[in-house]
C-alpha cells in the first residue's frame, strides 16, 4: 500500500510540475527504489527531501503574487518568512520591501497558516472593535495605526506597514487578488 502511495505521489508531482520537477521526480524515484530494496530510512529521507523541493517551488510561485515595484521604486523580495511559519504550524509566505528613497514599506503575505484564523475573527469584528477599514478595490483592509491587514479568500493574509496608507494603497491595488485566493488550490 505504501508503495502505491509513493508511486501515485510521484506521478502527480510529475504531471503538476513538468518543467521544474526533474529533481523532484528523481528524488521520488530514489524513494521508491529504496523502499523496494527494504531501505525504509533512506526512502523516508528522500520523501522528506522531495517535499522540501516541492515546498520551495510553491514558495517561489507564491512570491510571484507580490506586487511589482512602481516606477521609480525598488522591490527586494525576502522568503525567510517561511522559516518562521514552519515553526508556527506551517503555511507558505513571502515578503517584499519597497522603497523610493523617501518612503519604505513592507508587504508580507502568508497562506494556509494557522495564524490566519485569528485575523479572520478580527476582520469579522473590526467595526465592533473600533478598527478603521480601508477599501483597496474589493478588498477590505484593517487599518491599525497605519498598518494594513487583509485576509483574502479566508486563507491568505496580506499585511502592509511602514509608510503612509496613501503610499501603500496604490501598490496593494496591483495585487492579483483572484489569483491569490486560488493559489495552490
Amino acid at each position: 500500500m505504501f508503495r502505491v502511495s509513493v508511486a501515485a505521489f510521484a506521478l502527480i508531482a510529475a504531471a503538476a510540475l513538468p518543467a521544474a520537477a526533474d529533481e523532484v521526480t528523481d528524488t521520488l524515484q530514489n524513494a521508491i527504489e529504496a523502499y523496494e530494496n527494504g531501505d525504509i530510512q533512506y526512502a523516508l529521507e528522500e520523501l522528506d527531501y522531495a517535499k522540501s523541493l516541492i515546498s520551495a517551488m510553491k514558495t517561489a510561485a507564491f512570491s510571484s503574487f507580490l506586487p511589482e515595484a512602481p516606477k521609480g521604486w525598488t522591490r527586494e523580495i525576502d522568503t525567510d518568512i517561511n522559516r518562521g511559519l514552519a515553526m508556527m504550524g506551517g503555511g507558505v509566505g513571502a515578503e517584499a520591501e519597497y522603497t523610493d528613497g523617501k518612503h519604505t514599506f513592507t508587504i508580507k503575505m502568508m497562506a494556509d497558516s494557522p495564524l490566519i484564523a485569528g485575523f479572520l475573527g478580527m476582520m469579522t469584528n473590526a467595526s465592533v472593535m473600533g478598527i478603521k477599514i480601508e477599501r483597496v478595490g474589493r478588498e477590505k483592509y484593517m487599518n491599525q495605526d497605519g498598518d494594513l491587514s487583509a485576509v483574502v479568500a479566508n486563507r491568505v493574509l496580506i499585511q502592509a506597514e511602514g509608510a503612509p496608507v496613501d503610499v501603500m494603497v496604490p501598490v496593494l491595488e496591483t495585487i492579483d487578488y483572484d489569483g491569490l485566493g486560488n493559489f495552490g488550490g
